[in-house]
């Protein structure tokens, strides 16, 4: 295994087992979770569904193959670490509650640039009048000119 594919799954299975132990004390309601959400003024149903997501991004980012799943799956758990870091720095939880998310999502970032090809989708379609594109190539991919 090369130091790519290394510091690939270092990152990933890092970033997977801190996001799935979230969710998983978000699907459960763990007690500092519930007060966590309190003092942040998210409804309890929330924690549910939130826990839900992330458990489901973990498991999409670490199966094999289904590329667009894990697009999806790493976008979702972007958002979700994003809107996490916003809602702490806003409701004044401090510095240190608010940069952890974000510390997640640069570990979570490595892991997406650090992918093999593998668990990347195909290069995308391309469209009439781009530099390397012709309605040829675009009408072989699906795409109406």
């Amino acid at each position: 295994m090369d130091r790519r594919a290394i510091a690939y799954w270092a990152t990933t299975v890092l970033f997977c087992a801190v996001v799935g132990f979230s969710g998983a004390s978000h699907f459960m309601h763990a007690e500092n979770m519930v007060e966590a959400m309190i003092g942040l003024g998210y409804p309890l149903y929330f924690m549910t569904i939130i826990g839900l997501a992330k458990m489901a991004g973990v498991v999409a980012v670490l199966i094999p193959g289904s590329p667009l799943l894990k697009e999806w799956a790493y976008a979702g758990i972007t958002f979700n670490l994003i809107g996490a870091s916003a809602s702490h720095a806003f409701s004044g939880d401090g510095f240190s509650h608010a940069v952890r998310p974000a510390a997640i999502l640069a570990i979570c970032l490595l892991s997406y640039l650090l992918r093999p090809s593998s668990r990347r989708l195909a290069s995308a379609a391309t469209f009439p009048g781009s530099a390397s594109g012709s309605s040829e190539a675009a009408g072989a991919h699906g795409v109406a000119s």
